[in-house]
């Protein structure tokens, strides 16, 4: 009796692996682009023909961050002892280093922090 138990599960077992074995042999690889369909250039955009032939081309950039001088503390702070996250949002580079900036992890910047910051930019 205790042989049958045995059995199915083995056989369960040896089924499931067999199956799939078979299944990842009969899935097709993606079908790659001809060569000559796909050109990349070097302004951000590439472009393709899809398979149904029509040409796509995907754009992309990087938006334009200010680089002037940064704000005073006192400036971005508003006369407080420490720069909120949303108080940084004025200053998109400091918005951007904002956690980075912050070294205490307490979700504002002291003077220090944010002089430290200056230095490191």
């Amino acid at each position: 009796m205790k042989s049958n138990h045995l059995l199915f599960p083995v056989l369960i077992t040896t089924t499931l692996c067999f199956s799939g074995s078979l299944l990842a042999q009969n899935q097709s690889m993606p079908e790659q682009m001809p060569p000559g369909q796909q050109t990349a250039s070097t302004s951000g955009s590439t472009q393709f023909t899809s398979p149904r032939g029509e040409h796509v081309t995907v754009e992309s950039s990087m938006p334009a961050v200010p680089s002037g001088p940064a704000p005073s503390f006192e400036q971005l702070s508003g006369g407080a002892k420490f720069i909120t996250e949303s108080q940084a949002a004025a200053y998109p580079p400091l918005a951007n280093d904002f956690l980075y900036a912050n070294r205490n992890h307490n979700g504002r910047l002291n003077k220090g922090e944010y002089e430290l910051w200056l230095k490191q930019r």
